[in-house]
């Protein structure tokens, strides 16, 4: 097994779980594509790289939906869909962390902060890399290098985590060990560690 002295990880479908299934049974309600409308790149791409806030990728969607009542209804919906913490991979992270830098790597909008609030994950992480404060998303290079830098280790000593196969292909290019996430014993790496 390699080595390695830092963690990098994704948060969302790794860290933060969605209510999946409350978001497909809006879509059935208002009969209204809201999830390939938000998550179309010409949506997202915007607010996850920090040039419009949350707000306005929301009013984006509304107005891409017909900007009728329901879609306002649906997009408001959209916007309150539960979220929680895997409290499996936090507690695994969390004793990683006394060993080793922690980095978030997240393609995320203006309101991360809040988010992290909610979830009672302020200062979980050593440091957050948010792709909408930095300008660079997943799967740009320059969003892992970032990372790497803030954990003070070189990317080939760097794991990474996230559930999106392309973003951890583009890690491992700059040499990391790559971990596609698709459930808590994608990571027994980490606890050989703890």
């Amino acid at each position: 097994m390699r080595k390695f002295d830092a963690v990098l990880c994704d948060l969302d479908g790794v860290l933060r779980r969605f209510d999946h299934d409350g978001q497909r049974e809006l879509e059935e309600r208002y009969g209204l594509p809201v999830l390939a409308t938000a998550f179309a790149p010409e949506q997202i791409r915007p607010a996850i790289l920090g040039r419009v806030t949350a707000e306005q990728w929301l009013a984006s969607i509304t107005a891409a939906l017909g900007g009728h009542p329901d879609a306002v209804r649906a997009v408001e919906a959209f916007a309150a869909v539960d979220f929680w913490v895997d409290e499996k991979v936090r507690d695994l992270l969390a004793a990683v962390r006394t060993r080793m830098p922690l980095i978030l790597v997240t393609n995320a909008m203006d309101n991360l902060d809040s988010h992290l609030a909610r979830m009672r994950l302020t200062g979980f992480a050593d440091t957050v890399i948010s792709s909408a404060v930095v300008g660079v998303a997943k799967p740009d290079l320059g969003i892992y290098e970032i990372a790497a830098a803030a954990a003070g280790v070189a990317p080939d000593r760097c794991v990474f985590i996230d559930d999106r196969p392309e973003n951890v292909t583009a890690a491992q290019s700059l040499g990391m060990i790559g971990i596609h996430y698709r459930g808590i014993d994608d990571l027994a790496i980490l606890g050989a560690q703890v």
